[in-house]
C-alpha cells in the first residue's frame, strides 16, 4: 500500500508526529544515524571484499587533494582544479564503480602528506597501484621517485633515464598525467633553463612544492 498516496487521516498512528510538537522542531535527518550506516556499509564491503576504490580528501598547503585507493594501493591523487566530482566519476569507469567513501584506507597515505608538508619526510614509502599509466608514461613515473628530495631534473635529463632521450615532450606528458602527483614526485621536473613548465596542478602549486623542499 502507498501511504504517501492516502489522506493524513488514514496513515498508520506512528507515522503522524504529536500534536504538541511543532512541525519545525522535527529533524530533517539524523547525521549520526547515516555515519553510523555508512560506517557499517564500508565495513561490510571491505569484509566481503567489494571496496574496489577507496578515497578521502585531505587539506594541504597546495589545496584540497582527492586520495583514491584500491586493496594494492594509492591509485590516484588528484588536485582540486582538475575536478575531484569528475575524476571519481572516471575512476568508476575506468577502475571499478565499486567506490566508497572510506577515509580508514588511506590513513597512512594522509599521515605522510601530513609529515611530508610539516618538512618531516623526505620520501614517501606506501603502497603504489600505478594502473592508469602504461609504455613510456610507466617508465617516466617509475623514474621520478629517483629525484631526490630537494633536487631537480630536467625533462631531457628525465627522457635519457627512461629511456628515450629523444622523448622530451613525452616526458611532459607524462608528468602531466602522473596519476599521484606529490607522492611521486613530477613536480621536480623542470625545463632546462630553470623555469618551471607545467604541472597539473597548476604554476603555484608546483612553485611553492619545490620552494619548500629547497629550503
Amino acid at each position: 500500500m502507498n501511504f504517501d498516496a492516502l489522506p493524513p487521516r488514514d496513515l498508520p498512528p506512528r507515522d503522524l508526529p504529536p500534536r504538541d510538537l511543532p512541525l519545525r522542531d522535527l529533524p530533517l535527518k539524523d547525521d549520526e544515524a547515516q555515519a553510523r550506516l555508512h560506517a557499517r556499509l564500508v565495513a561490510d564491503a571491505e569484509r566481503e571484499g567489494l571496496l574496489d576504490l577507496a578515497y578521502r580528501t585531505v587539506d594541504t598547503p597546495v589545496g584540497s587533494l582527492l586520495l583514491a585507493a584500491t586493496p594494492a594501493g594509492l591509485v590516484r591523487v588528484v588536485y582540486e582544479n582538475v575536478g575531484h566530482d569528475a575524476e571519481l566519476a572516471r575512476l568508476a569507469e575506468t577502475v571499478s564503480p565499486r567506490i566508497l567513501h572510506a577515509p580508514a584506507r588511506l590513513d597512512a597515505v594522509a599521515r605522510q602528506l601530513d609529515e611530508y608538508f610539516a618538512g618531516r619526510r623526505t620520501a614517501f614509502d606506501v603502497p603504489l597501484d600505478l594502473r592508469l599509466t602504461r609504455g613510456f608514461r610507466r617508465a617516466v613515473v617509475d623514474h621520478l621517485p629517483a629525484i631526490q628530495y630537494g633536487r631537480t631534473e630536467t625533462y631531457a635529463e628525465v627522457a635519457a633515464a627512461a629511456g628515450s632521450p629523444k622523448a622530451v615532450r613525452a616526458v611532459g606528458t607524462a608528468c602531466a598525467t602522473n596519476p599521484v602527483p606529490v607522492v611521486v614526485p613530477c613536480h621536480r621536473v623542470v625545463r632546462s633553463d630553470g623555469s618551471f613548465g607545467g604541472y597539473a596542478g597548476g604554476p603555484d602549486a608546483k612553485r611553492t612544492l619545490l620552494t619548500m623542499e629547497a629550503a
